[in-house]
């Protein structure tokens, strides 16, 4: 992480998010968090390092905000995963194609892998996920429809899907 850190944290209706980036691209996003305080410890060690810079994330937080007022915004924004794995990678990559408003299955995402037996190492990338609605972890559910994992907890996930089904794709 040698490259310029930048933050900021910001209130939704939701409550505040935050996000981290380098030269190279987002680092980390939060979930909305109780208080600015905790949507800064969310975004990890990082965040020590980095310098308050809003305005650097402008268009990116009027995103964030607007998406969780339920607008179907896009988030083509370039990502920093230099510190996943080869396959970490290859997950998020995967689960970022999934559709505003749409789930995949676990089982879906191992098989875009090339994996189709790799679930719980699908599970295990999708938990450290560390971008989550830019990499849209939520929309990965059990084949059963069971909610499955979420970093956020299941009240999240499902919150998050509510609001993305009665949204209206911009």
């Amino acid at each position: 992480m040698g490259s310029k850190l930048r933050y900021a944290t910001f209130r939704t209706n939701m409550g505040w998010a935050g996000v981290l980036g380098s030269s190279s691209g987002l680092l980390a996003t939060t979930l909305p968090q109780s208080s600015a305080q905790k949507a800064r410890q969310q975004l990890g060690d990082g965040v020590t390092f980095a310098s308050w810079s809003p305005n650097s994330f402008k268009d990116l937080i009027e995103r964030l905000s607007a998406y969780f007022y339920g607008a179907g915004v896009s988030f083509p924004d370039k990502l920093d995963l230099s510190q996943a794995t080869p396959f970490q990678r290859e997950v998020w990559e995967i689960t970022r194609l999934i559709p505003y408003g749409e789930t995949r299955s676990y089982d879906w995402v191992a098989e875009q892998t090339g994996k189709p037996e790799a679930l719980r190492a699908v599970g295990q990338a999708l938990g450290k996920n560390p971008l989550p609605v830019i990499i849209p972890c939520h929309r990965v559910i059990a084949t059963s429809g069971r909610l499955g994992g979420f970093s956020g907890g299941a009240e999240m996930k499902q919150r998050l899907l509510s609001l993305e089904a009665s949204g209206k794709k911009h």
